[in-house]
């Protein structure tokens, strides 16, 4: 079983007065959202077809695709990087829990950091000789890039920033899963901590959890997602 996470069984509700806790944050989103379901018909933002998608101000137009991707032909979305505290428990999280598999790990002892790149490609898949794997890892897409420096696991100050504090910025990954109330019961055997439950709040059927360093993983079905903003 997986080391339980600390505060694993604090779970924030709407009611929460928290800092910015993710149903009072996903709340505001939906009252001023024009996907929310209720203010959909009176809404004149809302996106019903692929053209006004494709519409959106600041998107490149139709027209003029066609020279963007050639000029961008190759590019690989390859990876998200964060900074942790502790790479066993990081690794631990993200290959236990989400069943991320390490594909390559960099180590820069004179600079004192390693990076270990996490992604979904089968074992076979992940070459043996070393450089060949490295130039293979970094064509992978949506990896995610966990950077450790070297003694910070016996730093007691060290504390990452998630970008759900002040000042925001940065928010969280997300994860399709086929039962979100599923994942989320495995998730609390595993010690998990929540940021958000499936039934929290107002908007019902999809989750948040935190890694160890406190980041946030929305869990979320496709399915429901589609009942919910789709129609």
């Amino acid at each position: 079983m997986l080391t339980a996470f600390p505060a694993a069984s604090r779970s924030v509700s709407a009611c929460s007065t928290r800092g910015a806790s993710t149903d009072a944050f996903h709340l505001r989103l939906i009252r001023n959202s024009p996907f929310r379901p209720s203010s959909r018909a009176a809404n004149q933002r809302v996106m019903g077809s692929k053209a006004d998608l494709f519409a959106t101000p600041g998107v490149v137009p139709e027209g003029e695709r066609a020279e963007v991707e050639a000029a961008t032909k190759g590019f690989v979305f390859q990876q998200t990087m964060y900074r942790i505290k502790d790479p066993k428990r990081s690794l631990e999280f993200y290959t236990r829990v989400l069943g991320f598999r390490l594909l390559e790990r960099l180590d820069f002892p004179d600079a004192k950091f390693s990076l270990y790149f996490l992604g979904f490609q089968p074992a076979d898949a992940i070459p043996e000789d070393k450089a060949e794997r490295v130039a293979w890892m970094f064509q992978q897409p949506a990896c995610l890039e966990l950077t450790h420096n070297h003694g910070s696991e016996d730093d007691p100050d060290f504390q990452a920033h998630s970008g759900n504090s002040e000042p925001k910025g940065y928010g969280h990954i997300g994860f399709h899963v086929p039962d979100v109330d599923a994942a989320c019961e495995r998730f609390q055997k595993l010690g998990v901590e929540f940021q958000k439950r499936p039934n929290d709040g107002s908007m019902k059927g999809l989750a948040f959890i935190k890694d160890p360093d406190g980041y946030w993983i929305e869990i979320l079905n496709a399915e429901h997602a589609a009942d919910a903003f789709g129609k």
